[in-house]
């Protein structure tokens, strides 16, 4: 059986805009592209629907939302983004609808991306792997939000609000896709998606008995080598791209 390749990722665009449900969605696959984006000078921004607050078991979300909120932005610093917003959608019961569209939709139109970065929109990672609702809620509005945000008779009263439509999103890119198209050699930004991920410390020193350094490094190395497989044997990160 012949194992279709994965193509590169476009390269002809400036803004990108990476909107999820969670701090640390980011860093668990993609975040090694990110870091090899801003390296050639591209801008991102990331848009979290949640401050992650219903995450951590021993922490009640009062104090849990801010610890992880600055957790992100540190991550999201060491790949070279510097500009992070919460839309602050109640982590865990993230509502599918117009309301999280419209939000989104409304970064569309702030940031004025060509490429929108979302996660796994499916019910399953592949197989039986069962997804949050959180992740299938965020990746769908994301790419209906990214067709809303052109039009400017969906959602007029953020035109109201000074937001004109955007029509030139070109593309979302889907990480954690178990159909994937293309992908992005990991290769220069790995070091750094490491370092991202363990940014998240409060987090996975709940999920795992593991030194973090060292179930970070696996879980990120493992997923990358695995994908570049089918990227001409260089460690990769994988998206399934929807062209608009």
């Amino acid at each position: 059986m012949t194992t279709t390749q994965l193509q590169p990722m476009p390269g002809d665009w400036r803004r990108a805009l990476a909107v999820v449900a969670h701090p640390d969605d980011l860093e668990y696959g993609c975040s090694a592209a990110i870091a090899a984006w801003t390296d050639e000078g591209r801008e991102v921004v990331y848009v979290l629907a949640t401050r992650g607050e219903a995450g951590i078991d021993t922490i009640e979300p009062a104090r849990c939302g801010p610890l992880r909120e600055r957790e992100q932005r540190a991550s999201a610093a060491v790949v070279g983004v510097s500009e992070v917003e919460f839309l602050d959608h109640r982590d865990g019961v993230i509502e599918y609808g117009t309301a999280l569209r419209r939000d989104i939709a409304a970064a569309v139109r702030r940031h004025k991306p060509e490429l929108v970065i979302t996660l796994n929109h499916r019910d399953t990672w592949g197989g039986t792997a069962w997804n949050t609702p959180d992740h299938v809620a965020v990746g769908r509005a994301t790419l209906d939000a990214a067709g809303d945000a052109g039009n400017r008779w969906i959602f007029p009263e953020l035109v109201e609000q000074g937001l004109d439509p955007w029509d030139g999103v070109r593309w979302v890119a889907v990480a954690g896709s178990s159909t994937p198209t293309h992908a992005v050699d990991a290769t220069a930004g790995m070091e750094r998606a490491v370092a991202s991920l363990l940014e998240h410390r409060s987090y996975i020193e709940v999920l795992t008995d593991e030194d973090p350094e060292t179930y970070v490094r696996g879980f990120l190395t493992q997923h990358a080598e695995r994908t570049g497989k089918r990227f001409g044997g260089r460690p990769a990160v994988a998206f399934e791209l929807f062209g608009r």
